[in-house]
């Protein structure tokens, strides 16, 4: 069946499901690869650039809740390393595995000592101190919507500067696109299938504003912004 994409789709991805760690280590290299070639950083890094935080006389702690390979908060290390920006990072993700998977990546990498990996649900973190932002990528479509409106409010609870979700945007043309293109680069069985399956489970401008106004933000609050290729990230700045 097509998938509607006038509406959110009912389906489930394989890396959501129980599966090997080496399974899942294949699957996050090549998810690191797609992120490398489709600028998935950019949109992060630039809501990052307009904090203008160079000017902190405290390390940044920066959260990055569903870190998966962890190779998103490792270039937001390099970001801060290139600003002069003292950070401390921490990657949390609910599955043990991946928090495995990243760390070992990271030592590879030789920026382990810089980032604690951290294998939790986020809602669990209340108690691990201030945090000044909080970002995720390609995280809230895993969840249901009364979910996604809890994350916002957590979110607004403890991120102190600001918050930016960096997701995909729901339409036809980059599912059909990204299909073939898994196809052909012959990537991970996982993202072939999970790929356009995600872009079917995510979101439109009105979903955000709705789910939004649902946290108690209003439009005012956050922007919600499109980047190319494919990214729809919404964003929440507190100063």
């Amino acid at each position: 069946m097509l998938p509607d994409f006038s509406r959110r789709a009912d389906l489930t991805e394989l890396m959501d499901e129980p599966c090997s760690r080496e399974e899942m280590r294949a699957c996050l290299r090549d998810l690191a690869k797609v992120n490398r070639l489709f600028l998935a950083y950019r949109p992060v890094l630039r809501w990052l650039d307009s904090l203008e935080l160079a000017q902190a006389r405290e390390p940044l702690r920066i959260l990055d809740v569903g870190c998966g390979y962890g190779d998103g908060l490792r270039r937001i290390g390099r970001w801060a390393d290139e600003r002069g920006i003292s950070a401390r990072l921490t990657g949390c993700d609910l599955n043990p595995d991946t928090v495995a998977i990243a760390a070992e990546a990271g030592s590879k990498a030789g920026s382990s000592s810089r980032v604690e990996w951290v294998a939790a649900d986020v809602f669990s973190l209340d108690g691990r101190g201030r945090t000044d932002v909080v970002v995720s990528s390609l995280f809230t479509h895993h969840l249901r919507e009364s979910d996604i409106v809890r994350f916002l409010r957590w979110m607004e609870e403890h991120a102190r500067v600001g918050w930016f979700i960096n997701d995909l945007s729901r339409a036809a043309v980059p599912y059909w696109l990204f299909k073939w293109f898994a196809k052909a680069a012959g990537l991970h069985r996982f993202v072939q299938h999970d790929g356009p399956v995600s872009i079917a489970r995510a979101f439109a401008a009105e979903d955000w504003r709705r789910m939004c106004g649902a946290a108690g933000l209003s439009e005012q609050d956050v922007t919600i912004e499109a980047f190319t290729p494919a990214r729809l990230c919404v964003g929440r700045k507190k100063r």
